[in-house]
């Protein structure tokens, strides 16, 4: 079982102003509670107890938040409010605090329902040591609800992920829900830098895999994302209590 996971918390949120105008993306509401404490729910129902978030928009806020989910996860805080870093740099800084080999590395501006079990549990399952670098949690396209785009990978039948390229449309959506192993990390970029350029050496070395979600998924990443999946949200609830 995988105890550790990295938050990632640290963006400007500039898509989803003017909502950050005044908070950061991961404190902004959808359907009663804060982004972050979605991803928080997701993590603690799959028995994760390590949390590491990075912050640097109004870290102050995120801190204090936090400090409210004491009770149920052991917290520290990546700290890179001199500096944004990006996603992959957000890694590396925050590699120290990561002693668990795979992790959980989740972005906090999505939300997703179960089907079948838990999605987290699902990824730990199919995780194979040997030969993965990463494990990317992918949704096809037709159930990415609110992302705009013409999809990011193709899957093989061995699991192994390949990007769209020039190619107009690729059936499956990454999530920004995966498992990394340190491996994935060695020899990185310094200062600020995105975690695809690690993701093209996996994929070169034929260690990037995926898995296909089987419940539902929702992109908050502008303030027209939140009304329609609220509502999604709440007609899945009435159908549970139905």
């Amino acid at each position: 079982m995988t105890k550790t996971a990295m938050v990632m918390a640290a963006g400007l949120g500039t898509r989803m102003r003017p909502l950050t105008n005044d908070r950061p993306k991961p404190l902004v509401m959808v359907a009663g509670k804060t982004l972050i404490d979605h991803s928080l729910d997701k993590l603690h129902e799959a028995g994760v107890s390590d949390i590491v978030v990075n912050i640097h928009y109004l870290p102050e806020m995120v801190t204090a938040h936090l400090a409210e989910k004491a009770m149920d996860f052991k917290i520290t805080i990546s700290d890179e409010s001199e500096q944004l870093l990006e996603t992959g740099g957000g890694l590396i800084k925050a590699l120290p605090f990561l002693g668990e080999d795979p992790f959980f590395c989740i972005n906090s501006d999505n939300i997703w329902t179960e089907n079948g079990g838990i999605a987290l549990q699902k990824l730990v399952g199919a995780w194979d040591a040997e030969h993965m670098d990463a494990l990317l949690l992918v949704v096809p396209v037709a159930g990415a609800h609110n992302h705009q785009g013409a999809g990011d990978f193709y899957l093989s039948e061995d699991g192994r992920l390949e990007r769209r390229g020039e190619r107009e449309n690729a059936p499956f959506i990454y999530t920004g829900i995966q498992m990394i192993s340190h491996r994935l990390l060695r020899d990185p970029p310094k200062g600020a830098f995105s975690t695809n350029i690690l993701w093209t050496r996996a994929i070169d070395e034929g260690r990037l895999y995926g898995f296909v979600h089987s419940g539902e998924w929702f992109d908050i990443g502008s303030p027209g994302a939140i009304a329609p999946t609220e509502a999604r949200l709440a007609e899945l609830e009435r159908t549970v209590h139905a």
